[in-house]
């Protein structure tokens, strides 16, 4: 040992202060979500999810359930849907802070229509940290 300090993981100012590495999982996830691979974006959250603090984390964790309960609706496990999907829906329904990099009001909503009526799978979208939070600043407005 050199005694010699490890230097800090790059950030990307974008990601709200997180880490380049995990940034790069969030934008994979949402994006392997979008494609249909619901396995691999659940892979790609946890990962995210795992580095994550309150309130952030349970916000991942319904992230990665929904995920779940789509990979349990295209192989036509109903209880799966119900159970996963329902769990999901209990995490995401709590409101996001400012910096979350996925929006999830609208998608916990279009997220109970599919699951209550079969509906469309809803897209995930991914969102960088307004300006504002990227230089570490809270405006008013944010």
């Amino acid at each position: 040992m050199s005694g010699e300090a490890t230097p800090p993981a790059p950030v990307d100012a974008a990601a709200g202060g997180r880490p380049a590495a995990v940034e790069r999982f969030v934008r994979r996830g949402v994006a392997l979500y979008n494609a249909g691979r619901y396995w691999e974006a659940h892979e790609a959250l946890e990962v995210v999810w795992r580095r994550a603090r309150p309130p952030e984390r349970s916000l991942w964790q319904g992230l990665i359930q929904a995920s779940a309960a789509m990979l349990h609706r295209e192989r036509g496990n109903r209880h799966g849907v119900v159970v996963t999907g329902g769990a999901a829906l209990q995490k995401l329904g709590a409101s996001a802070p400012p910096a979350f990099p996925v929006e999830t009001a609208r998608f916990v909503r279009a997220l109970a229509r599919c699951l209550e009526a079969g509906g469309p799978v809803p897209p995930m979208e991914y969102t960088p940290a307004p300006a504002s939070l990227q230089a570490g600043r809270r405006t008013k407005d944010a």
